[in-house]
């Protein structure tokens, strides 16, 4: 790695470059006063010597520091998890809120912070939360018979799950002239709970019609940060979307990590078994894997993306697949 003087701009290498230019200086002072008796001379290559290689482990630092904050920017540490029902009307609802406290109890037991965003909406933040959940997104399908279901019908519906990674810097700019922003209380429908000033915030991105609202912050301002940090990150997993969708060929070899209508995974109760589409793979206990018990699913994501190089494209393929 050569110097830049854009180390210095770095506040995690501005103290490294700092120390680097003085060697430089100090080494070149050396030499100059020095003029040309051999004895000082010989003083000062010593000195240089020593600078240079002293140079050397500040630039193997800042290499490291800078490898760092790559990696923490392809695997944040924080992100924001969103569900949506999809068919089935309140079945489907009432699957959503049940996939959501079942990531919520996983990261419990990870010891990760959950913050409930707005509804179906979560932040989880935790050292391998984004590594672990990336590959949930997609259509999750229930098959039971719901309470309501008197003749024993079995009735199939879906959730569709989004993983936003959430990033301390973000490439994605947004015009401030593209976005609507709407207010309103947040709270229940009443008792102490009802926040009688407007602090709810929804922000509305025109060109694409993404909206997202944040009312879990105490303050309007706290909710209009938050959502404009979920709508960045919506907006980069859209173009992510897009982007894979073009190379649809290459993500025959990859686990789906972007399609949010992708059908990826089956719950069916009168079978106790959890199906993952893309893998193939069933496990069975599905209350345990409804109380946050999907450690075993995410374990075998994760080594089929790593070892999906060189591999059969059905083995690891992101197509739908009914069991």
């Amino acid at each position: 790695m050569e110097y830049s003087p854009e180390f210095k701009k770095n506040f995690a290498t501005a103290y490294l470059a700092e120390e680097y230019e003085r060697l430089e200086e100090e080494v070149a002072g050396a030499i100059g006063a020095a003029g040309s008796d051999p004895d000082l001379l010989r003083l000062a290559k010593e000195d240089e010597h020593r600078a240079h290689a002293r140079q050397a482990a500040i630039l193997s630092e800042i290499e490291r520091i800078l490898a760092k904050e790559e990696e923490e920017e392809v695997r944040p540490r924080s992100l924001v998890l969103e569900l949506r029902a999809g068919a089935g009307g309140d079945e489907a609802t009432i699957f959503a809120r049940e996939l959501k406290e079942m990531y919520q109890k996983y990261a419990g037991g990870k010891g990760w912070k959950t913050h409930i965003i707005d509804d179906l909406t979560l932040e989880i933040t935790g050292e391998g939360a984004y590594d672990a959940l990336r590959y949930e997104t997609g259509v999750h399908r229930v098959q039971r018979v719901p309470l309501t279901e008197k003749s024993g019908r079995i009735h199939t519906s879906t959730a569709s799950v989004a993983v936003l990674p959430l990033r301390d810097k973000s490439k994605k700019e947004v015009n401030p002239a593209d976005i609507e922003m709407e207010f309103s209380r947040s709270g229940g429908a009443g008792g102490q709970n009802v926040n009688k000033v407007e602090t709810a915030v929804r922000l509305i991105h025109t060109p694409t019609g993404i909206d997202v609202r944040s009312s879990s912050e105490r303050s309007q301002q706290a909710n209009r940060e938050k959502a404009m940090q979920i709508l960045i990150a919506k907006l980069e997993f859209l173009h992510e979307e897009e982007e894979q969708k073009k190379h649809a060929a290459a993500r025959k070899a990859q686990i789906g990590t972007a399609d949010r209508s992708e059908k990826i995974r089956t719950y069916n109760y009168l079978q106790d078994r959890v199906t993952d589409h893309r893998l193939k793979e069933s496990w069975h206990n599905l209350p345990k894997i409804l109380e946050g018990g999907i450690d075993d699913i995410i374990t075998a994501l994760r080594d089929a993306s790593r070892l999906r190089t060189g591999e059969d494209s059905d083995t690891v393929a992101g197509n739908d697949r009914d069991k």
